[in-house]
């Protein structure tokens, strides 16, 4: 019967700098993945919210399809189906943002149009009576409103795409996960492995998580809104 050896310290100073770019790499993805999911869920949602014609069926259509359909199924979609058209080719870093992005991008769309929809009509009349124009209705009232409103849901949004960069390791793009377990494959180190992935996106999604509740505590609106 074979010995379970563990040494984590071992694991650690042999294979951090490997590790170490891995984990970069991840921040790198999601940083990516969490500004252009907010671009994308602030546009399009606004878009959904104010039923501008053409583009607010598109980006329903565009929610449909990629909330509906599993992310692994969207990544070799991107990865695998899509370079099949003459003239597309994506490399693997593009493919890693660019899928979990537009993932995060259709939940943030729903998050933003719930929260400028919920943002009460007087307001908005009332600055259309101040002489607001539309656009300028929607940057001074719906959009400083709404957009808190639908903080924490964007929030859970924003957490899950860090955690999704984890499917990554499907294309081997050699983010975090996927890069300790290539140590894995070849130490054999199993319980090295899974305690320092454990450790490691527990801190980085609690870190998140907590920072952005800070800020969330920052911009709510005041409880008799």
């Amino acid at each position: 019967m074979l010995a379970v050896t563990y040494d984590l310290g071992a694991y650690l100073s042999e294979h951090w700098e490997f590790l170490l770019r891995g984990f970069a790499r991840t921040i790198y993805v999601s940083a990516i993945a969490i500004a252009g999911s907010f671009v994308i869920g602030l546009l399009l949602g606004a878009a959904r919210a104010h039923r501008i014609p053409v583009l607010s069926q598109l980006a329903a259509v565009y929610v449909e399809v990629i909330r509906n359909t599993p992310i692994l199924v969207q990544i070799f979609f991107l990865y695998f189906a899509l370079p099949e058209w003459p003239g597309i080719r994506l490399d693997v870093f593009t493919v890693a943002w660019l899928s979990v992005m537009l993932w995060g991008g259709a939940f943030n769309t729903e998050n933003f149009r719930a929260g400028f929809e919920a943002v009460p009509q007087r307001l908005r009349e009332g600055a259309l009576a101040l002489g607001f124009s539309r656009i300028a209705t929607f940057l001074n009232v719906t959009l400083p409103i709404g957009g808190r409103i639908a903080l924490p849901s964007s929030i859970n949004t924003y957490i899950a795409v860090v955690k999704n960069t984890a499917l990554l390791y499907v294309i081997a793009y050699e983010e975090f996960y996927t890069s300790a377990y290539q140590v894995n494959a070849l130490e054999l180190a199993t319980w090295e492995t899974i305690t320092v992935l454990g450790v490691v996106y527990l801190t980085l999604v609690w870190s998140l998580s907590a920072l952005i509740r800070f800020a969330e505590g920052r911009l709510a609106l005041p409880e008799a809104f």
